[in-house]
Order: C-alpha cells, then sequence, then structure tokens
C-alpha cells in the first residue's frame, strides 16, 4: 500500500520509479485537496457527488431494462468491470482517505463483486510529493528544532511519495545514515473531515433493504476508521518494528530496521537505512547470485512464523516492502499496517482448523459463530451445506497440492451475499498468504506454499492437541454426563407421555408451503369479492350520475368507493408481502 522501500536498484536510483511525469501531472491537476484552499464544503461537494453517481450505476445495474439487448449475467460483468475502473479512478482523485480505504476493500472479496476487488487491488498510491519547504517545518515544529542540528545532512528529493506521506534520506551528526518518514502535511484535518461523510454513508448503506442485507457497513466503517488512524500514528508504527525486529532476533535470514526514537514523533519517524535488492526484481537478483528458490521459501516461513508462532504479522507483504540484502536476509519495510492473532482467536482458529481435517461441517461452522466470523441467523442449514461442500472439495486433494489462492476464492465465492462477516484480520492473513504465494511463484515457477506449510501447520496442531490425562479426563466427564442421562431417561419419557395423556402437549404440524398456498387461494377470494363490489358500485354511480335526477345518490356511490379501493390496495400489499415469506 505504500512506497517506502528504500532500494539501491535502479528502480530507486529515480527517486519514485512506479510514476511516470505523465501521471505526476495528472495526480497534480487531480488530487484538489491537497491545495491550501481547499474548502471543507467543496469536499463534502465532491465526496456525495461520487457516491450519489455510485447509487445511481448500483441502481441501473439491477434492472434489466438498462442493458441493451436484454440482459445477461455476462452484461452485468462487463458493466461491473467498467465500474470498477471509475471507482478506482474517483479513489484516486479523492485522495489519502479514499486510497487507503479503497486498498482495505480489495481484501473484502467476501463484501464486493469479484470485479470491483480485482480493480481496487491494483490501486497504488500515484500522488506528487509536497515540497520540501512544508517538510523542513512539519520537522522542525515536532521536534522546536532547526533541521541542521536534528540532521548532518537531508535530502531535499524524497525517495519516495506515497499519500500518507513520503521518505527522505538523511545522515545523523553521529555518521549514521537513516530514512525519515514524513506525513503529509494536513492529513489528520482532512481524515476528520472524510470519515464523518463516509459515517453517514455507511449508515445510509446499513438501513438499505437490500444493500444492508447480510452486511455490516457500521461495523466496516469502524474498522477502517481504526486502521487508518492507527497507520498515521508513527510513534506506534515505531513500536510495531521494534517487536517485529525482536520477534526475529534469533533469525539472521530476516533483517528489520532499527529505530531512532530520538528522531520520532506522531508526524516524523526515522530508521535505519538498509539498502536492498526489491525482491520482484529478478534479474538483479540472479546478477547478485542469489538463490531464487531459497528465497521463496524463506518468504513463506517468515510469514507462517509471524502467524503460527509469534501471532504478530505483517498486514500489507507486497514486493515494494520486502528486499533482499547481498548476503540473501530478506529485508522488511514499512509497519503501518499490522495484523494481531490473539490467543483467543489462535484457540478459536485451531478449531475450525480441526474441523476441517476432520470434514465435520458442525465443528467448522460453529467455530467460526465463536470467532465472530459468521453471523448465526434462523435457519443455519444452507450456510453448513456451503462449508460442507467447500470441505468436500478442499479434500479431495493432498494438502501440499492445495493453491492457498484457490482455497481462499472459494471461501470469499461461498461466503459472498450469504451471512458471513469475515474479520479484517482473516482477510489480512488471507490476503497475505495470496501475497506471499504470488510472490514465491514468482522467483520460483514450482513454488508450492502449502508443501512449505505443511510441517508448520503440523506442528501447531500437535502442539494444541489435547495431553493424554486431559483426554482421560474429557472421556471421564463424557462418561459420567452419559450415564446421568441414560439413567433419567425412562423417567422422561414416562412424563412426557403423561403429560401428552393430560393434554398439557399438544403438537401442531405446520407446512410453510400449504399455509402460503392457502392464504394465497384466499386472496383471490377476497380479491374476486372486492372486484365484483367496486365493478357494482362504478356501474352503479355512472349510471345515477347519467340520470340527472339521482345526482346525490351517484355522489354517495363514489363516496363508497373510496373504502373499497382503501381494501383494495391494503389486499394488494399483503400479497406482496406474502411472497417475500
Amino acid at each position: 500500500m505504500s512506497a517506502f522501500s528504500p532500494q539501491v536498484n535502479s528502480a530507486v536510483a529515480s527517486k519514485s520509479s512506479a510514476t511516470t511525469a505523465s501521471q505526476l501531472e495528472q495526480a497534480k491537476s487531480a488530487y484538489r485537496w491537497n491545495r491550501g484552499n481547499y474548502s471543507k464544503n467543496r469536499r463534502r461537494f465532491d465526496i456525495w457527488v461520487f457516491v450519489l453517481t455510485l447509487i445511481f450505476k448500483l441502481i441501473r445495474n439491477s434492472k434489466k431494462w438498462t442493458y441493451r439487448g436484454g440482459f445477461t449475467e455476462e452484461k452485468l460483468r462487463d458493466r461491473q468491470k467498467i465500474q470498477a475502473r471509475w471507482i478506482k479512478e474517483s479513489f484516486l482523485e479523492l485522495g489519502p482517505t479514499f486510497i487507503k480505504v479503497g486498498q482495505l476493500f480489495s481484501t473484502r472479496a467476501d463484501l464486493f463483486p469479484a470485479e470491483y476487488v480485482e480493480e481496487l487491488s491494483k490501486l497504488q498510491d500515484r500522488v506528487p510529493a509536497f515540497s520540501f519547504e512544508q517538510t523542513k517545518k512539519l520537522i522542525e515544529e515536532d521536534f522546536d528544532k532547526p533541521l541542521n542540528e536534528l540532521f548532518y545532512s537531508f535530502d531535499p528529493t524524497p525517495l519516495a511519495a506515497a499519500s500518507l506521506g513520503q521518505v527522505h534520506k538523511a545522515q545523523l551528526h553521529s555518521g549514521e545514515e537513516v530514512v525519515v518518514k514524513v506525513q503529509r502535511p494536513g492529513l489528520k484535518q482532512l481524515f476528520t473531515v472524510d470519515l464523518a461523510i463516509l459515517k453517514k454513508i455507511a449508515f445510509y448503506f446499513q438501513n438499505h433493504p437490500r444493500w444492508g442485507k447480510n452486511r455490516d457497513w457500521l461495523g466496516i466503517y469502524e474498522e477502517c476508521c481504526r486502521i487508518l488512524w492507527q497507520e498515521v500514528d508513527y510513534l506506534r508504527e515505531g513500536r510495531s518494528a521494534d517487536t517485529f525486529r525482536r520477534n526475529f532476533r534469533n533469525a539472521n535470514w530476516v533483517k528489520v530496521p532499527k529505530v531512532f526514537w530520538r528522531y520520532a514523533s506522531p508526524r516524523v519517524l526515522t530508521l535505519e537505512y538498509m539498502p536492498g535488492i526489491k525482491i520482484s526484481h529478478y534479474e538483479a537478483l540472479d546478477a547478485a547470485g542469489l538463490e531464487r528458490k531459497e528465497l521463496a521459501k524463506l518468504s513463506a516461513q517468515a510469514y507462517l512464523q509471524q502467524l503460527l508462532n509469534d501471532g504478530f504479522f505483517h498486514a500489507d507483504p507486497h514486493p515494494g516492502n520486502l528486499a533482499v540484502s547481498p548476503d540473501g536476509a530478506l529485508i522488511f519495510y514499512d509497519f503501518g499496517m499490522m495484523g494481531e492473532i490473539k490467543a483467543n482467536v489462535k484457540e478459536g482458529l485451531m478449531e475450525t482448523m480441526m474441523g476441517v481435517t476432520e470434514k465435520d461441517a458442525d465443528r467448522v461452522v460453529n467455530s467460526l459463530v465463536n470467532l465472530g466470523a459468521l453471523q448465526p441467523t434462523n435457519d443455519m442449514g444452507p450456510v453448513r451445506r456451503s462449508v460442507q461442500f467447500m470441505l468436500d472439495n478442499f479434500m479431495d486433494k493432498p494438502f501440499d497440492a492445495q493453491s492457498i489462492t484457490a482455497i481462499s476464492d472459494d471461501l470469499y465465492e461461498i461466503a459472498y451475499d450469504q451471512p458471513f462477516r469475515f474479520p479484517a484480520t482473516f482477510t489480512f492473513v488471507m490476503r497475505a498468504f495470496s501475497t506471499i504465494e504470488g510472490v514465491g511463484k514468482g522467483l520460483d515457477p514450482d513454488f508450492n506454499f502449502m508443501a512449505v506449510a505443511q510441517p508448520f501447520a503440523l506442528q501447531v496442531m500437535s502442539e494444541n492437541l489435547p495431553s493424554s490425562s486431559s483426554i482421560i479426563d474429557q472421556l471421564g466427564k463424557q462418561a459420567a454426563q452419559l450415564g446421568t442421562s441414560t439413567l433419567g431417561l425412562p423417567r422422561r419419557i414416562e412424563d412426557t407421555i403423561e403429560r401428552l395423556d393430560r393434554g398439557d402437549i399438544r403438537i401442531r404440524v405446520r407446512s410453510q408451503e400449504s399455509d402460503r398456498l392457502l392464504r394465497k387461494i384466499s386472496g383471490m377470494q377476497l380479491a374476486t369479492n372486492y372486484t365484483l363490489i367496486l365493478c357494482a358500485l362504478i356501474l352503479s354511480a355512472t349510471l345515477l350520475f347519467v340520470n340527472q335526477s339521482f345526482i346525490p345518490a351517484a355522489v354517495i356511490g363514489a363516496i363508497a368507493l373510496l373504502p373499497a379501493g382503501i381494501l383494495w390496495r391494503l389486499l394488494k400489499r399483503l400479497d406482496r408481502y406474502d411472497r417475500k415469506l
């Protein structure tokens, strides 16, 4: 999501390799939010124009008569692809808040159509750098010292610029080379305005009868707020970098830049300058004599350790945040977006994993409900059948022959438009796994992420299996419970039969389909009766009106049409309600 990877290859020598001059000019003209005279009212106007246009497009998608030559699923997908590109460009124009929201939405294939997710996953920061004068002013405000007292030298041209900030290379008076990450001026004020508007938009979609179904838009909004505010707190990012560094202190094949806390503030973060070769720059890796097959394996092992052992993982592992040192060690950058798996969540995930291995849909569904990943409903049958179908297909092939991307795609396909509610941590984990699998495939076409993951998964499962003594205790408890239930069963059966004899228990058999048909027949009879009454009243009123001598009677007949008409409308509404049941 960011471009804060100080590299030594030719791509970084140009300062901002992913951004061409024409793109910068386009960005400068598009980012009205970056101008000093940009008003809050104008901001609200631009955002609501986008939202209302989007609502219009969504409504049009649901109207089959808007499709030239008739509606087909293929035409709907083509239209959604066009709309997805429009949404991506609109997010770029609306600036940092929407760029980050779009990047978060790109992980939520359980909420949005595949066409939108695919396009939003391409969303990259395309913003111009802010001036050196603004950078200098912000640093001196935060540290209350002149820039030349803080740093021996400071490169005015940034290494890279992103939507939230930019990075400059500098040198401390001690001689150490560092990179200084500086936040974009006015960013927190912009977030405050944008998030207030987004809350109203989330409230609208939450209360929409169709778009709010099986969706917790307000919960998603709160999740986005939490992640965005965390990402603009550079002190928190520094603490995350230190934690990440400690977790890999015994692994010489992973390197993490050191934080210089003396030069850190909520808007400025100074890190050790640790150059490396971008992990997707294959030619440079080959030229350095590095083994790409081994690097693919190490990148997977690094993430498995983060997720299964540490419970603290890098939530934004795109190739720009991962490099390789000359000695073949992995270098991680940018710790603004981190995920944490708590102990109870790890236990819940273990329960889900055990259910998957046993192909037990009930166990999987119950564990997902306990994790908060699944919203329970009155009828969980369809969800359980979907999970069982996935388990049957998932277990068809050996574990090490699976693809993590294919598994996540299957999960999201099942979850889409169902009462699934994947937490952000889960979607970050799946996105991280898919990204690492893609990185591994790029390094080594024969790379298999699941084959590398299998030993780690078996180790974690063996560590979490109950001991023999606890198994015996559990069996003893279940045996005692079974004995108590068995001894009490005859008495319960006898009591039930006695209550049936006394008439205290009544059994009622109800068929929803039969009830619906009976209601429909009854409604048709009432509709026929009221139609005859209406026709008779209309005919009588007309005849009386034609005969001038009976005008008062005609007026009375016309008035009598009013309650009959109201009853007719009521019957129609009841019929529509019954069809929804």
